[in-house]
């Protein structure tokens, strides 16, 4: 695996500036224009463009960061799917939360038969090498399919609202769709969906107590922690 730092070779701000503007985006419901205000207040002046260039590049690499240092998910996972309209067709949101409120996996697909149940299904397995011990579904047929055909030692769950839990978790979605005025295309979705899904897990209250060490160390070792928030970024940058 590839632990090469990230790189801001021949970007005109310092990586603090990059990585608050990132975190901003993705912690907030706030548009790339909406950040420029806060730099500004700190003599920092830069483009909503270039805030969205930030976001498409780093986004993702601070993900990943985040999943390699998280500490495990529980063994309990409620999987739910929800319509999401992008370019005026429908699709289907596939997100799968533990017993904690943590977000394990998020996938954005057309359909919500047996063949994306199963493709999700397989998705969470290859990305978490553990089997849950429980799954808890909604009375949707193809998860039923899906369960029985690749994990059928693990205890399906179906009662009626034993589901609210992932059902749940689909509200902060609906609050940044609302905020960016819809998803543009399923890739920009898919994209923006699992980073904030990483920054989420970070800042997830039922489990803060886990997290205190690696917020300490948030993105490139702590500079946008809350403790050390104090950085110098007050005038402007050459």
């Amino acid at each position: 695996m590839n632990n090469s730092p990230i790189q801001y070779k021949r970007y005109r701000f310092p990586p603090e500036i990059i990585q608050y503007a990132v975190w901003l985006n993705h912690r907030f419901n706030l548009s790339h224009r909406d950040i420029e205000d806060p730099l500004a207040e700190r003599g920092i002046t830069v483009s909503y463009e270039s805030i969205r260039l930030w976001c498409n590049k780093f986004g993702p690499k601070y993900a990943k960061r985040l999943k390699k240092r998280h500490q495990g998910f529980g063994d309990t996972f409620f999987i739910d799917e929800v319509f999401v309209k992008i370019s005026g067709k429908q699709q289907y949101l596939w997100r799968a939360v533990d017993q904690d409120g943590e977000v394990v996996d998020v996938f954005l697909q057309a359909r919500r038969d047996d063949a994306a149940a199963k493709r999700f299904f397989k998705r969470l397995l290859k990305n978490h090498q553990d089997e849950p011990r429980k799954i808890v579904t909604d009375k949707l047929r193809s998860c039923g399919v899906a369960h029985r055909e690749l994990i059928p030692e693990v205890i399906h769950d179906t009662a009626q609202y034993a589901n609210n839990r992932a059902e749940l978790s689909h509200q902060p979605t609906r609050v940044r769709e609302r905020g960016m005025r819809c998803f543009k295309s399923a890739r920009q979705a898919q994209r923006f969906l699992s980073v904030h899904a990483a920054v989420y897990n970070l800042f997830n209250i039922f489990v803060v107590t886990w997290y205190q060490p690696r917020i300490i160390e948030y993105f490139e070792g702590g500079p946008l922690c809350p403790r050390n928030m104090q950085w110098q970024c007050r005038k402007q940058v050459a």
